[in-house]
């Protein structure tokens, strides 16, 4: 293959318009009659990860964390604390520390981190990015992480305790 046609080759798969099979991603073989994955949408890939551990509603959580059974680990992001509150004894970890501070073998962990036996109970918002954590979670060993359904905006419909950030 000329160097042309491999440039030509390279553009087809990553979404030029040559009509090479495969590129429609619908799995039909691409070049060299390897097949191309279909992309996965959001919807397929929260789908997927929720089918790999029980999700947990708000009352579930509140009765588990007041017995000690579950750490509350609240991800969203300041402005929407700030706006909302907290959930008294959540920990709050923004999202893109989460592994580092969960991790039981990770020299950034949390003191609550004790072990891969922890149920943790991830919060965001409304229920969605929080499912996309608590997998990732599991791939770190955490394998009763769960997420709350409904995310805080379920905590606080359902008149669970919430208290105002304090600066």
């Amino acid at each position: 293959m000329s160097a042309t046609s491999e440039r030509a080759a390279v553009r087809d798969v990553t979404g030029g318009a040559s009509g090479a099979a495969g590129v429609d991603g619908t799995g039909a073989p691409g070049e060299a009659g390897v097949p191309v994955e279909r992309p996965l949408g959001i919807d397929e890939l929260l789908e997927r990860v929720r089918a790999g551990y029980q999700r947990i509603e708000a009352r579930e959580a509140h009765r588990a964390a007041r017995s000690g059974d579950a750490l509350l680990v609240d991800i969203r992001y300041a402005a929407l604390r700030e706006r909302d509150g907290v959930i008294p004894g959540a920990v709050v970890v923004e999202r893109n520390e989460l592994e580092w501070r969960l991790d039981p073998q990770g020299s950034h962990r949390l003191p609550e981190a004790t072990g891969h036996d922890l149920r943790v109970v991830v919060i965001c918002n409304e229920g969605y990015a929080s499912s996309l954590a608590a997998a990732s979670l599991h791939q770190l060993g955490l394998h009763r992480a769960t997420d709350l359904v409904g995310g805080f905006q379920a905590w606080r419909a359902e008149g669970l305790p919430v208290v105002p950030v304090t600066s």
